[in-house]
């Protein structure tokens, strides 16, 4: 019989991380920010529909055979709280455009097409050691008005019972569009820095990792 990893992740009997092994797993796990990862706006395109798929592998649908379009990564990092100790049990949410640069949105104006294999939004809760991991890809820039185009960047969402919710996003090192982007400059360039992530190759790793470790804060 053949076994499903994506449903066993999907029902807990496996973690993501171990689908989605990567040798910088324990680099993410040695590093903790001494301050707390700067908020930034939801933005207008949050899930408003269910998605059937939700688990933290957005590159490939549940049942499907094709690989959404784009350069694949892996995002992954450590949760802390402001003492630096891992917070095991934390919803990390992300959502972000696909490689055209359009959201599957109803709201989302951008005329470049969808991609029906990429899954848009996705969700992983961290680990005993407060390690998350997802899978997906390089979004695409898209305008936000007559003059200004938002760089490549992915949405998150932060949260667990006795925390304070965190929404930020995360932006990719060396694209010419962070330092036009007006999001990204109402922040101070100390924590500008806290939420650009350089992507490497990795040994063993058919894909490109980025650790984007965050700081939640205890009620």
């Amino acid at each position: 019989m053949t076994i499903n990893r994506r449903n066993l992740i999907r029902n807990g009997l496996i973690s993501t991380a171990a689908l989605l092994t990567v040798p910088l797993k324990l680099n993410a796990a040695n590093q903790c920010l001494k301050e707390k990862t700067p908020p930034q706006v939801e933005g207008p395109f949050y899930p408003v529909v269910d998605q059937i798929d939700t688990d933290a592998d957005l590159i490939q649908l549940s049942g499907g055979t094709q690989i959404a379009k784009g350069e694949v990564v892996i995002v992954e990092g450590i949760v802390t709280d402001q003492n630096c100790k891992p917070v095991p049990g934390t919803l990390v949410e992300i959502w972000q455009a696909c490689d055209s640069g359009r959201y599957n949105h109803p709201s989302d104006p951008n005329s470049a097409p969808l991609d029906p294999h990429f899954q848009y939004w996705g969700k992983s809760v961290t680990d005993m050691q407060g390690l998350y991991r997802f899978r997906t890809i390089i979004p695409g820039a898209y305008p936000a008005d007559t003059n200004w185009v938002r760089p490549p960047h992915i949405h998150f969402k932060v949260s667990r019972l006795g925390y304070i919710e965190l929404i930020t996003q995360m932006y990719f090192s060396g694209n010419i569009l962070n330092n036009q982007d007006l999001i990204l400059k109402r922040l101070k360039k100390s924590d500008q820095e806290k939420v650009i992530v350089s992507f490497q190759h990795v040994k063993d790793s058919p894909h490109s990792v980025g650790v984007f470790n965050i700081q939640i804060e205890k009620i």
